[in-house]
């Protein structure tokens, strides 16, 4: 009895360069949000706060001037070159608008004239799981201290809300409304980030864990974790502070929490 014996190949190559974009680090004109699940804007509002989409050539000039100190701001982030204007512009281009899963809001302080105050977003909505994060979360200096408070918790809790609202099923079976009718809304943080921490349970978060070694930062970072000897890789490494909050979690309490908060700056 002959046996053949089993052939084995590796045919991997490297991917090619992706193609150029064909349009300026503000995206295309119009500009395309791109989004898969559906929104309502008008009530994406509260008394002090207003979200509507982060449109570069409106928002990004005022945005990138509100930040004296980048490498200060940006300190607790992993990426690449989000210190640099068109070069953080091109990474939000592909890891949020090309993401039809994500969306990027402007946070607008209605306090001070619908004044630009910071972003935040919905990234990686899972239509299977029905959970969401909520990312990008960056309130300018001028904004924090005394009106940190408002605008943050107002806009994560318009966030919240629009996250947790079960969309109406019509008499005929279909799905109607602007709300996600999520199960999970989750947030990642630098363990060291105190203030994201602290802003998370105050907006009804319950910390899960920590997910040990999960970057290996730019090199341009120095706020992180030394490897060991001989590493493959010359990047400091970062942990991941994983908080989260279900359904279960706002039906109980989380909504009344919210709505807590967000009334003691109204």
């Amino acid at each position: 009895m002959s046996t053949k014996s089993a052939i084995c190949v590796n045919n991997y190559a490297p991917p090619p360069p992706p193609p150029p974009l064909g349009y300026p680090p503000t995206g295309p004109e119009p500009y395309d949000i791109n989004v898969s699940f559906p929104l309502s804007f008008p009530h994406l509002e509260s008394p002090l706060v207003k979200l509507v989409p982060f449109v570069p050539a409106i928002h990004a000039t005022t945005f990138f001037a509100g930040i004296p100190d980048p490498q200060h701001f940006y300190r607790y982030y992993p990426f690449e070159g989000q210190e640099e204007p068109d070069t953080c512009l091109l990474f939000w281009d592909s890891f949020i608008r090309q993401n039809p899963h994500s969306i990027m809001f402007a946070v607008l302080d209605k306090t001070r004239d619908e004044a630009l105050a910071g972003t935040i977003g919905f990234l990686g909505y899972s239509p299977t799981n029905v959970s969401v994060e909520i990312g990008v979360l960056c309130i300018l200096p001028a904004f924090q201290r005394t009106h940190r408070t408002h605008v943050s918790s107002h806009a994560i809790g318009l966030l919240l809300k629009c996250a947790f609202v079960l969309p109406r099923v019509t008499p005929f079976g279909e799905t109607e409304g602007h709300c996600l009718g999520a199960r999970r809304v989750y947030w990642y943080a630098h363990p060291d980030n105190e203030p994201s921490l602290r802003l998370a349970a105050r907006m009804g978060l319950q910390r899960e864990g920590t997910l040990r070694w999960t970057w290996v930062l730019p090199t341009s970072k120095t706020l992180g974790l030394t490897p060991r000897e001989g590493d493959l890789r010359s990047g400091l490494g970062k942990h991941t502070a994983i908080i989260a909050i279900t359904w279960e979690d706002w039906d109980r309490s989380g909504k009344e929490q919210v709505e807590n908060v967000i009334s003691r700056w109204s």
